[in-house]
């Protein structure tokens, strides 16, 4: 994000290790053999924990991950330094120097999270035998584990965005802040938007909270459709919360500048929330895929073990993925371009702002970005056609209705998320930017409509909803 007219670093040089000339062959070995024996050695600990049942104990799970993340924090370094020996190449570029930086920190972050979360479950096992198995529930195990991920990658991202401004030549100027403009509301009508935004995030928080916290409380909830609904509602809530709060900030205060590394950041959390949703959506759909169309293996094939998978690889290549649009944002030159037709960062925007060329971002934005976004639309389309062949080639008025009973809410959501996004885009808009009702929808409208669907659209939600007020009604007489 510099002026056009300045050079920038394209590469750093990594001087590697103080090895003799003569001795490079020696070491390389030796690493290469230390690295090799890393890997197997953690993926036969991770194989032996997923193999042996006696092992999925909460200790054990915390070990399969800190394996993974010992992998994941060796490979970071050690294939480009074993690269550097055998080729004599030592430079790097820009982004793979910052990805290398961030992901260091993450896995490295993540390795003391681990730490100390085993320290605590071996506590309670010593200190508090009886009690364990209530303690270091399956919740609090996988709440642990994500909440580690996340920190973690929060911790690395903020600094990562820290040093990228610095990673220039000090007499350089850069761009420190954007100006949002906004939607566009007549002066006049500032504060009736402002009370309505306001009141639709508040219903977005207090919904999606609720959502969780009925799926906690209610034991007939912890089945894997739920498990996976409860991430999406955490999902929604922080999507909508990387953007409203700055929006009615702006509104109300009529200060529209946001400082560059916020606007990164929100940019980076808006795409990686937004990515979420959709594998977390795609998941759900496979899951009603098994209920309806393998009825008597679901409890088999949807195990724990495969939905805390699919939610923490939602997680993670999510987190990747925003990583990537990120990085690459970050090169691109602004100069004196620093007014954004938006009510927050949206890629698409800043990269319409850029005086750089934005060939590669565009190359990247529509191929690996569309194709994921694709596939994950065709595996949501693709389990509905499977669960739609199955119910018309046995028609049955109670099987069809079970059905819609399972897989509405759903579906609903599912209608709502891609179908807001196709009508926005080829209907006209009185606004005058398709790109800002359809944020708005994905944002605001989206986030808060979710709960509602769940809760109106649900039995079971309806039942935990109605249990819950019966709980407090009792506590208060």
């Amino acid at each position: 994000m510099r002026p056009e007219n300045q050079s920038s670093v394209s590469q750093f040089l990594l001087l590697g290790l103080p090895i003799l000339p003569g001795q490079q062959s020696v070491f390389f070995t030796l690493f290469l053999g230390m690295y090799l024996t890393t890997v197997l050695g953690n993926l036969l600990i991770i194989l032996l924990i997923r193999l042996d049942s006696r092992l999925h104990t909460p200790m054990y799970f915390f070990l399969s991950h800190l394996a993974l993340t010992d992998i994941s924090f060796s490979s970071v370094t050690v294939p480009k330094m074993l690269i550097n020996m055998q080729a004599q190449q030592q430079s790097i570029p820009y982004g793979g120097c910052i990805s290398q930086l961030y992901f260091f920190i993450v896995f490295g972050c993540l390795d003391n999270f681990l730490l100390a979360v085993m320290a605590y479950d071996r506590y309670v096992a010593i200190c508090h035998p009886l009690h364990y198995s209530t303690i270091m529930s399956q919740a609090l195990c996988t709440l642990l584990v994500a909440g580690s991920w996340m920190a973690a990658c929060v911790h690395a991202l903020f600094h990562t965005l820290l040093l990228v401004p610095l990673m220039r030549p000090e007499n350089q100027s850069s761009v420190s802040q954007f100006l949002l403009l906004g939607l566009p509301i007549p002066p006049g009508q500032q504060g009736v938007f402002f009370t309505l935004f306001l009141g639709m995030y508040l219903t977005t928080v207090l919904g999606n909270l609720l959502i969780i916290l009925l799926i906690r409380l209610d034991s007939r909830l912890h089945t894997p459709m739920y498990f996976f609904l409860s991430h999406l509602a955490f999902s929604d809530l922080s999507l909508s919360s990387v953007t409203v709060p700055k929006m009615l900030m702006n509104m109300q205060t009529r200060q529209q500048s946001i400082p560059y590394v916020g606007c990164i950041s929100q940019l980076y959390f808006f795409i990686f929330f937004a990515g979420v949703d959709n594998f977390l959506l795609a998941g759900m759909a496979y899951d009603r895929y098994v209920a309806i169309c393998h009825p008597l293996h679901y409890t088999t094939i949807m195990r724990e073990g495969l939905c805390v998978l699919l939610v923490a690889g939602s997680y993670m290549v999510a987190c990747v993925h925003a990583l990537f649009h990120t990085l690459l944002l970050v090169r691109l030159s602004f100069g004196a371009h620093n007014i954004i037709t938006h009510f927050f960062c949206e890629l698409t925007v800043l990269l319409k702002m850029s005086c750089s060329d934005i060939s590669l971002n565009e190359l990247v934005l529509f191929t690996e970005g569309g194709m994921l976004y694709f596939l994950l639309l065709c595996v949501t389309l693709g389990s509905y056609i499977c669960i739609g062949t199955i119910m018309l080639r046995v028609p049955s008025t109670k099987r069809l209705s079970k059905a819609f009973s399972t897989c509405g809410s759903h579906l609903s959501v599912v209608s709502l998320y891609y179908g807001t996004a196709a009508g926005v885009y080829f209907s006209s808009s009185s606004w005058g930017s398709k790109d800002i009702i359809a944020s708005v929808m994905y944002t605001v409208v989206t986030p808060m409509l979710n709960p509602f669907i769940y809760s109106l659209r649900n039995r079971d939600i309806k039942q935990a909803l109605e249990m819950c007020v019966n709980r407090v009604k009792f506590f208060n007489w």
